[in-house]
C-alpha cells in the first residue's frame, strides 16, 4: 500500500509540473490549431479576447459551411472571437435559445478593431513563423524580447543603456552544442572497448540588440552561432488588438 501511495503521489506531481509548464508557456501552440479545412483560430493569439458586436439577426451554424442553423443571436449581442475563415467568424455568446459557439456571417457583426481582418491573417502568420523559431531554438530580426527568451532561454548577459532614439536592450547568449568524444577503456572481460559520450561545449556567443522591444541587429561575436544562412527576418509584431 505504501508503494502505491507513492506511486500516485509522483503521478500527481508530474501531472501538476506538466500542467505547470503548460500554463507558463509563452504562447499556447493550441490557439494556431486548424478548426476546419480553411479556417485559423483566433482565440489565444491576441492579448485579450476579441469582442464583436451582433448588428443584424444573426443565425448561428455548426460549422464554416452555414448550413443548418442552431439558433441565432439577436441584434446588439456581445460575442467572443474565436476562430475565422474567408467568409465567417466562429464566435461564443449568448443566442437567443442559450449559451452557444458556432458561426456566423461576417457582415453580420462589427467590431471596434480596425482592418481587424487583415491584421488577423499578418498576425496568424507571423505567430507561425515565430513558434517554428522558437521550436528550433533560433533568433530572427523582428522578434520580440520575450520571443527571443521563449526560444533561447535566460541570457548570459541583459545590458540597457538611454540614447536620444530612446531605450536600447541588448541580450548576450552563450551558445552550446553537443559534441561527441570517444574514451577507451576495458570491460569485465579484459576486452578494450571504446565508448562515445556526448560534452556541453560553448561553440559561440550572439549579441542581440533591441529597438522598441523588436530586435534591430543580431551579431556573431564568437563562432557562428548562426550558421551560414545569416540572420532571418520576420515581419513586426501586429499591434492594434
Amino acid at each position: 500500500m505504501k508503494a502505491f501511495c507513492l506511486v500516485l503521489l509522483a503521478l500527481c506531481t508530474t501531472q501538476a509540473a506538466q500542467a505547470q509548464s503548460a500554463a507558463s508557456s509563452p504562447r499556447n501552440r493550441s490557439s494556431l490549431a486548424t478548426v476546419e479545412p480553411g479556417t485559423f483560430a483566433v482565440e489565444g493569439m491576441t492579448p485579450k479576447p476579441i469582442v464583436l458586436k451582433v448588428q443584424l439577426e444573426a443565425p448561428v451554424y455548426p460549422t464554416s459551411k452555414l448550413q443548418g442553423a442552431l439558433g441565432s443571436f439577436a441584434p446588439g449581442t456581445l460575442v467572443t472571437l474565436l476562430a475565422m475563415s474567408d467568409t465567417a467568424y466562429r464566435v461564443r455568446g449568448r443566442a437567443r435559445h442559450g449559451d452557444v459557439a458556432g458561426w456566423v456571417r461576417m457582415n453580420e457583426v462589427i467590431s471596434a478593431v480596425p482592418d481587424l481582418n487583415a491584421n488577423l491573417k499578418k498576425l496568424y502568420e507571423r505567430t507561425k513563423l515565430v513558434d517554428e523559431l522558437i521550436q528550433h531554438k533560433q533568433v530572427a530580426l523582428g522578434m520580440t524580447s520575450q520571443e527571443v527568451q521563449a526560444s533561447l532561454g535566460k541570457p548570459s548577459r541583459k545590458s540597457s543603456k538611454i540614447t536620444a532614439a530612446g531605450k536600447e536592450e541588448r541580450l548576450e547568449y552563450a551558445i552550446y552544442d553537443q559534441v561527441p568524444q570517444t574514451s577507451t577503456g576495458v570491460n569485465a572481460f579484459g576486452q578494450i572497448v571504446q565508448t562515445v559520450v556526448y560534452i556541453r561545449v560553448e561553440v559561440g556567443t550572439l549579441g542581440l540588440s533591441f529597438k522598441d522591444n523588436v530586435v534591430s541587429e543580431i551579431e556573431e561575436t564568437k563562432g557562428n552561432p548562426l550558421g551560414g544562412g545569416g540572420a532571418r527576418t520576420v515581419p513586426p509584431p501586429v499591434v492594434g488588438f
